[in-house]
C-alpha cells in the first residue's frame, strides 16, 4: 500500500529522471508534488494530464519513459501554493534539486527553506527526510539551519536533512535538431525540451536513523560518512570531466564521443583519475575498508566514468563540460582541489596539470565572456610565464593563496609543452 507522499523543489533532469522517476517506479508513493517556478514548464505538464516523459541513455540505446501522476506546481500562484503547502505538511520525502544552495533562502517568505519551514510545522508525517541534490557537500546541513531558523527549530527525532552523491549526468535538451537526430521525446508535447539522463543509478545518500522510518526510494545507497566520496566524486569524476572538456575544447572537439578516438587524451584522463586522484584518495582513505579506495576498486570506478563520459547516447558535448571555467579553476574546486590534495600525498599531479593549463587557455581565449581583466589578458597560453600565471590565477582564486605555496603553478608551467604536444596530435 502506498504510504510515502513526495515534494521536491526544482524540476530539472535530476530531479525528473532520478528522484520523481524512482518514486513513481517504488509504487510507495500515493501522492507526488513538484514546485516549479518555470510557468511555461508547469503548464505544459499539467495540460499533459501529470505525465511527462524522460530520455535514459543506455549503453547501446536511449529508453524513453513515460512518469504518470505527477502534480507540478508553481508556488507564485496561490493555488498551486495552497496545494504545494497541502503536500509539504504530509510529506515523507522532500527533495530540493536546485542550481545551488544559494537559492535556499531567495525569495523571503517564499523561498525554499520558508515554505518547507512552514510544512514541516504543520507536519503530519511520522518521519520527513529532506534529500539536498546541490553539488555542495555541506548541502543538508545548510539548508537545514536555514529551515531551522524560519520554524524556529525543528524536530531533532521526526526531521532529517540528508546530503547525496549524484554521479549521475544529465541534461535538457532544447535544440530541436538535436531532438530529432537522437528521437528524443520532449517533456510533454506542448513544450520543445527533452530530459536526457545517464541509466547510471548508484546514487549515494547519508544514513537515515529516524527511528522505525523507512524511506519510501529504496535504491539509494546509504552511507554513514560520505564526505570521502563526494571527494572522489569532486575530485574524480568532475575533475576528469572537466580536464577531457578543457583539452578537447582546444583540439576543437565538439562532443565527448570524440575523445575516444583521441588515444593520448583519454591516456591523460585515465593517469589523472587513478594515479593522482585514487593515488591520494587510496592512502587518505584506506581505513574505510571500502572497496571503492583499493586499487581496484578505483580503477573499475575510472574506467566505467571514462566509457559513461563518452557514451555517445548521452551525446554530452565539450562546451557543457568546459563550461563555467572560471569556478571549475577554483582554489579547492576540481582541478586545482586534485592537485593540492596530490602534493598532500606526495603524488605529482602532472596530468591534472595538463587540463589545468588547458582550462586557462579555454579562459583566455573567452576571455571578454568570463570578465578576465584586460592587462591579464594574454595572446597565447604558450608564452605564458610564471608571473602572468600567478596573476591569472590571484584573479581566478578571489586573491586566495593555495596551500601548496607555487607548486601547483610550477606544475601548470611545466605542462606547456605536454600540452603542445598534445594538440598537434
Amino acid at each position: 500500500m502506498a504510504r510515502h507522499i513526495f515534494t521536491g523543489f526544482g524540476f530539472g533532469p535530476i530531479q525528473a529522471g532520478l528522484f520523481v522517476k524512482e518514486a513513481f517506479e517504488s509504487g510507495n508513493f500515493s501522492r507526488i508534488a513538484v514546485a516549479e517556478i518555470d510557468r511555461r514548464l508547469v503548464e505544459a505538464v499539467k495540460a499533459n494530464a501529470g505525465s511527462y516523459y524522460v530520455n535514459v541513455a543506455k549503453a547501446d540505446s536511449i529508453e524513453t519513459l513515460k512518469i504518470d501522476g505527477v502534480e507540478l506546481l508553481d508556488p507564485g500562484a496561490p493555488a498551486d501554493k495552497r496545494l504545494l503547502m497541502e503536500a509539504l505538511a504530509q510529506s515523507t520525502e522532500i527533495v530540493t534539486s536546485l542550481p545551488s544552495v544559494n537559492f535556499y533562502e531567495s525569495g523571503g517568505d517564499s523561498s525554499v527553506a520558508s515554505l518547507i519551514a512552514a510544512g514541516l510545522s504543520k507536519g503530519r508525517a511520522k518521519g520527513t527526510i529532506v534529500y539536498t541534490a546541490e553539488n555542495n557537500n555541506h548541502a543538508a546541513e545548510i539548508l537545514r539551519e536555514a529551515v531551522a531558523r524560519k520554524a524556529g527549530g525543528l524536530s531533532q527525532t521526526k526531521v532529517q536533512f540528508l546530503n547525496t552523491v549524484i554521479g549521475k549526468m544529465s541534461r535538457v535538451v532544447d535544440d530541436p535538431a538535436e531532438i530529432a537526430r537522437l528521437k528524443l521525446k520532449t517533456i510533454a508535447p506542448d513544450i520543445q525540451r527533452a530530459f536526457l539522463v545517464e541509466q547510471f543509478n548508484r546514487i549515494l545518500v547519508s544514513r537515515t536513523c529516524i527511528a522505525g522510518f523507512t524511506p519510501g526510494i529504496g535504491v539509494f545507497i546509504e552511507k554513514d560518512d560520505l564526505l570521502p566520496f563526494e571527494e572522489a566524486k569532486l575530485y574524480g569524476h568532475n575533475a576528469v570531466h572537466a580536464l577531457l572538456g578543457f583539452i578537447g575544447a582546444l583540439k576543437g572537439y565538439e562532443k565527448m564521443t570524440e575523445l575516444t578516438s583521441d588515444p593520448a587524451v583519454m591516456q591523460i584522463g585515465l593517469d589523472a583519475f587513478l594515479t593522482e586522484c585514487g593515488g591520494a584518495l587510496i592512502k587518505k582513505h584506506a581505513a574505510l575498508a571500502d572497496e571503492l579506495f583499493t586499487g581496484a576498486g578505483f580503477e573499475n570506478y575510472a574506467q566505467d566514468l571514462l566509457e559513461r563520459i563518452t557514451n555517445p547516447f548521452l551525446a554530452d558535448t565539450v562546451a557543457r563540460a568546459g563550461r563555467d571555467v572560471v569556478r571549475k579553476l577554483g582554489i579547492n574546486d576540481r582541478i586545482f582541489g586534485t592537485m593540492q590534495l596530490a602534493l598532500e600525498y606526495g603524488i605529482g599531479p602532472t596530468n591534472m596539470a595538463i587540463g589545468a593549463l588547458a582550462g586557462i587557455a579555454v579562459l583566455m581565449k573567452e576571455a571578454q565572456e568570463y570578465g578576465l581583466p584586460a592587462d591579464l589578458h594574454c595572446d597565447d597560453w604558450r608564452r605564458l610565464n610564471a608571473a602572468q600565471a600567478k596573476k591569472i590565477l590571484h584573479w581566478v582564486w578571489g586573491g586566495k593563496t593555495c596551500g601548496q605555496a607555487d607548486a601547483p603553478i610550477k606544475y601548470v608551467l611545466n605542462a606547456k609543452q605536454p600540452l603542445r604536444m598534445l594538440i598537434r596530435q
